[in-house]
């Protein structure tokens, strides 16, 4: 049996049921014209089945329940301008599928203009720890001698070749790479020993 809406406009009869028949698997739902009595009457008979709709099209489940939530509110606001009652769950099907299209664009504009995100900072432990390590590695090199500990600054820390180390130091290249040898081996052990 249709709805059948009051004698008189903008009244809403109290003692109204009459049934709405949901064309899914609900079945005859009984539903009044009152909008708080007929849709919750659609919503225990069809919630569940439009959020897995809803869950489909956004494949979020938390995401797809509040789209049919906010469907209903959406219909339960708007029961007095529904032309066609009868209709209401073919309103809020489109209405879950307009909704979820709305989320999906708004996430498709949100990860288009996410900023990127910072490199991994290092923990406190790890910087703590390099700390340590900086400070023994300066520490040895204190320990080795003046021109070891120039060749190795000059190669490891300035970065510089070893044609530049010797023209820096005033030596030849071949000096250059013993200092350098003698100075690794000498920050090796000296290392070993802080450990």
């Amino acid at each position: 049996m249709p709805f059948r809406k009051p004698d008189e406009e903008g009244a809403r009869p109290t003692d109204v049921t009459e049934t709405l028949v949901a064309r899914g698997t609900a079945g005859a739902v009984a539903v009044a014209w009152d909008a708080d009595q007929a849709v919750t009457a659609l919503y225990s008979a069809n919630y569940r089945s439009l959020v897995r709709l809803a869950a489909m099209l956004v494949r979020d489940s938390g995401t797809a329940e509040e789209v049919v939530q906010d469907a209903f509110v959406a219909m339960h606001g708007g029961w007095r301008r529904l032309r066609d009652p009868d209709k209401a769950l073919s309103y809020l099907r489109q209405s879950v599928v307009n909704r979820s299209r709305s989320v999906l664009r708004h996430r498709a504009v949100v990860e288009k203009y996410a900023p990127k995100g910072l490199p991994d900072a290092p923990s406190a432990e790890a910087g703590a720890i390099g700390e340590l390590e900086r400070s023994a590695v300066v520490a040895a090199l204190h320990k080795l001698p003046n021109r070891q500990r120039e060749a190795l600054v000059l190669r490891y820390y300035a970065d510089l070749s070893e044609a530049e180390i010797a023209h820096a130091m005033g030596i030849s290249r071949g000096a250059v790479k013993s200092h350098t040898a003698r100075g690794m081996a000498a920050l090796r052990n000296v290392l070993e020993q802080f450990s």
